[in-house]
């Protein structure tokens, strides 16, 4: 088939698909459906974020295009040298599952527009550099069959496609709208929107069941990108068509659209307490990183400890929230040491102690976290989780807790914790008798048993 041609049916194909997704709607499910379809996610509580691409060659941040005011042309050294030749995916697929993770999301497309997967819609793919292959088709495969769930995060930004309009994020960022319309002139948002479209159709029907999908970002207002330019709404009423059990984030500004998001998304922050809107609970993921940068980022040494790390893990279920946590492979394919090491942390205190994370959630409002500690809560079990951030010297009151007890003992041993109730002031409290020495633990956690 001529060239001309070709493109021709592509073009009346991705046209058809168009009208069919505007004419259609968006699914209309119940909150019960809803937390039945998300049900996985909200019981494994701990997943893997991977942002790998070009810029793990320069190796100075995945905004480096942006930072430095990259042309593509300046830019096209990395696409010629990406060679990830140490690159083992079953090696990343077990590090992730040791570490007690349960989920991973790899960056298909970043800013920078570099695809990791064979589009036919592009040459700025992964196939068409030295190393040559899918790597979005390696990667589904080997964490899959570490029975990990797997999803892709897609930019709605690209600092490389031609019809991309130039914003205050581009790298070609101007200071006055006549220069924006100036540079603008010859692209068409239309024809990219088309190209999103029939990238994020590859990605949710070549690579079987994907369980999420996290589109990043929208920036509306002068110079910016919201719903109109991405066309939010078809744009998910497709995804939804294809992979209708997909859990999607909050970035496609829909906020207000029923069904336009599943969770929120805040991102390198603590939460204050469990995100509403409209003054109701939502489920949330915080994203974070081991240290300040996404991508692979050799000089950046302000990295997390493994306690702030099981802190931050901590503190999100007992909010009753999800962390993606974010690791940036090097430009050869590999997890940096520091990386490794945190993992591993991870995942030794995980072995021991993951029943006070899966499945958790919450505590009810009648139990009171005492100090230096947080609450996470197994509905189903019934069993508390007290995670002792500053161990106690000796003794631990739970208040008014003396009526709801049954059992306590250390998680990480099954050791027990002998109890009393308290004296005459505090009948109610329930004081717990600890072993003056810490355990080997990094976070002690004790198991309470309730009636």
């Amino acid at each position: 088939m001529k060239t001309k041609t070709l493109l021709t049916v592509l073009l009346f194909v991705s046209t058809l698909f168009t009208t069919q997704f505007s004419l259609a709607q968006l699914p209309k499910e119940t909150d019960a459906q809803k937390a039945e379809r998300m049900k996985w996610w909200t019981d494994a509580r701990f997943g893997m974020f991977i942002h790998w691409g070009l810029y793990a060659l320069p190796a100075r941040h995945e905004w480096v295009k942006n930072a430095e005011r990259m042309t593509n042309d300046q830019y096209q050294k990395y696409f010629e040298m990406f060679n990830p030749d140490m690159w083992d995916p079953h090696e990343w697929a077990k590090m992730a599952k040791a570490a007690g993770m349960k989920y991973v999301v790899l960056t298909a497309k970043h800013h920078e527009g570099f695809c990791m997967f064979d589009s036919r819609f592009t040459d700025y793919k992964s196939t068409n550099t030295p190393y040559g292959k899918d790597i979005v088709k390696e990667y589904v495969e080997a964490f899959r069959a570490e029975g990990l769930k797997v999803g892709f995060y897609y930019s709605l930004l690209d600092w490389h496609h031609p019809d991309y309009t130039i914003d205050s994020n581009h790298p070609q960022r101007q200071t006055s709208d006549s220069a924006y319309a100036l540079l603008n002139k010859t692209r068409d948002m239309s024809k990219y929107r088309e190209y999103v479209k029939n990238q994020v159709r590859e990605l949710l029907t070549n690579y079987g069941e994907i369980s999420i999908i996290w589109f990043d970002f929208s920036f509306p207002g002068k110079n910016g990108k919201g719903h109109d330019d991405w066309d939010s709404e078809n744009l998910l009423k497709m995804v939804r068509s294809l992979q209708p059990g997909i859990i999607v984030d909050d970035r496609l500004d829909l906020d207000n659209v029923a069904g336009g998001w599943d969770f929120t998304s805040p991102e390198q922050v603590q939460v204050s307490k469990w995100p509403e809107r409209d003054g109701k609970k939502v489920p949330w993921e915080t994203c974070q990183t081991f240290s300040g940068s996404w991508g692979y980022y050799r000089d950046e040494f302000t990295w997390k400890s493994p306690a702030q790390l099981l802190e931050l893990l901590i503190e999100s279920v007992s909010k009753g929230g999800n962390l993606l946590l974010n690791v940036g492979p090097t430009a050869r394919g590999v997890f940096d040491s520091r990386a490794q090491d945190r993992l591993k942390a991870m995942g030794e205190w995980m072995r021991f102690n993951n029943r006070s994370i899966y499945g958790c959630t919450e505590a009810p409002s009648d139990f009171a976290a005492p100090a230096n500690t947080l609450l996470t809560y197994n509905p189903v079990t019934k069993r508390l989780y007290v995670h002792l951030l500053a161990y106690p010297l000796g003794n631990l009151t739970l208040s008014n807790m003396a009526d709801k007890v049954k059992y306590v003992q250390f998680l990480h041993d099954a050791s027990e914790i002998r109890f009393r109730a308290g004296g005459d002031d505090a009948k109610n409290d329930l004081i717990l008798s600890l072993p003056v020495q810490k355990p080997q633990v990094e976070i002690p956690v004790l198991e309470v048993f309730l009636k």
